[in-house]
Parts: C-alpha cells; sequence; structure tokens
C-alpha cells in the first residue's frame, strides 16, 4: 500500500522514484548512533580527562527491559562496555534466573566515564551526563525501567529516600507512564550476600505488578 506522503508527491505530478520514506526503525538507529558518538567526544565534565573510554550502553535497542547502573568500573572503562566486571557478572546470573540473556535487556549507567578510584559521581557529573540517559531512554523507548542502587534512583527520580523507601514500589520515569523499579544494585550484593534474597524479591514483584510485553 502506497503511503499518504508518496500518494500526496503523485497527485502533485512530482516524480516519486526518488522518495523513500525512513522506518521508525531506521531513524531510532541513526539518532542512536549520533547519540554514542556524542558520548565518545564528551568533555562536559573534569571525567573526560581520566577516563580511558567511554562506557556507552549495550544491548537490544529494540528491548522492553532498561537497566540503568550508576557508573562504569575499572573494568568497564577499559574495555567499554557496562558491568562486565564481578558486579556485572552477578547481573549476568540474576538475569539468567528470569531466563533472560544479557542480549535480551538494554544496560546503561547514570554516567559513561568512570570516576577516579570508582567513587560515586558528584552531582556537576550526573547532570553533564542527564541529557545522553534521557536520549537513550527516549529512543529504547522500554516498557519498565529497573534502577540498580541509590545513585541511580536519586538521579532518575529525584529522591533522597532511602533503599527500603523505594523498594518493592512502582514509580515513573518522568511524566511518563513507564514504570520505574529500584533494585539493590550488583556491586552491594557481592558485599552484602545476606541481602540476595530481596533481589529475587524485587524480581517477583517486577513479574507480578509490570506487564512487560
Amino acid at each position: 500500500m502506497i503511503s499518504r506522503k508518496k500518494e500526496l508527491l503523485r497527485l502533485m505530478n512530482i516524480n516519486i522514484n526518488w522518495y523513500k520514506e525512513v522506518e521508525p526503525s531506521v531513524n531510532n538507529d541513526l539518532n542512536y548512533h549520533n547519540l554514542e558518538l556524542e558520548a565518545s567526544n564528551c568533555e562536559q565534565c573534569i571525567l573526560s580527562k581520566s577516563r580511558n573510554k567511554v562506557v556507552f550502553g549495550k544491548g537490544d535497542k529494540k528491548s522492553k527491559i532498561f537497566i540503568i547502573g550508576e557508573a562504569p568500573g575499572k573494568d568497564e572503562d577499559l574495555n567499554g562496555e557496562p558491568f562486565i566486571g564481578r558486579a556485572g557478572k552477578l547481573l549476568t546470573e540474576i538475569l539468567l534466573s528470569i531466563q533472560l540473556e544479557r542480549s535480551d535487556v538494554y544496560i546503561t549507567n547514570t554516567i559513561k566515564c568512570r570516576p577516579p578510584e570508582n567513587r560515586n559521581p558528584n552531582i556537576n557529573e550526573i547532570e553533564s551526563c542527564n541529557h545522553f540517559l534521557d536520549k537513550e531512554i527516549n529512543i529504547i523507548a522500554p516498557e519498565v525501567i529497573i534502577l540498580l542502587g541509590k545513585v541511580a534512583a536519586e538521579t532518575v527520580l529525584h529522591t533522597s529516600s532511602s533503599m527500603a523507601k523505594l523498594r518493592g514500589k512502582i514509580h515513573y520515569y518522568k511524566d511518563t507512564k513507564i514504570p520505574t523499579l529500584v533494585f539493590y544494585h550488583p556491586a552491594y550484593l557481592l558485599r552484602s550476600p545476606y541481602e540476595k534474597r530481596k533481589v529475587w524479591d524485587d524480581i517477583l514483584f517486577m513479574k507480578r505488578e509490570v506487564n512487560v510485553s
């Protein structure tokens, strides 16, 4: 079926052989590529001076599940890929427990460069990277967002509430209807293995309360 745009051109006696519509998925791929390129050249904050590689998001760009951590660590900084250290391996195990591969989800961080000594990112660094995260979410258009840890929760939800108060509830990303959940960060679980049971509780809550098609 000819598109309305092409039909309009035909009625105006304009040759449509040159005209080729760009599918939304193609537009998204182009927007994503441009965003990743912009991030790779970013010098908006001091972290650009000490990084080895910009760590952009990775995964299925059509995924319904969008996972946000806090910041790249040493391994991520060296390889340019999020969650590939010990915390990343635990995240992979958590995903496998609900029959998901890493390639089934999209994973990113609140900021794209490693803070020195793995310290928490400061407000200037977070604000410098916010537009990258917002655009990633807009391009991926997920059905659920999972925030790993307090830094991600504070950044996305603009809250200072404790993890205990944020877990087990449905929040929403900005003024959208995208359900947003808060989980413990895998790095915290490595330091506090007795808390791992709570992640399973969070997963069960997500499966019960959030409809991901």
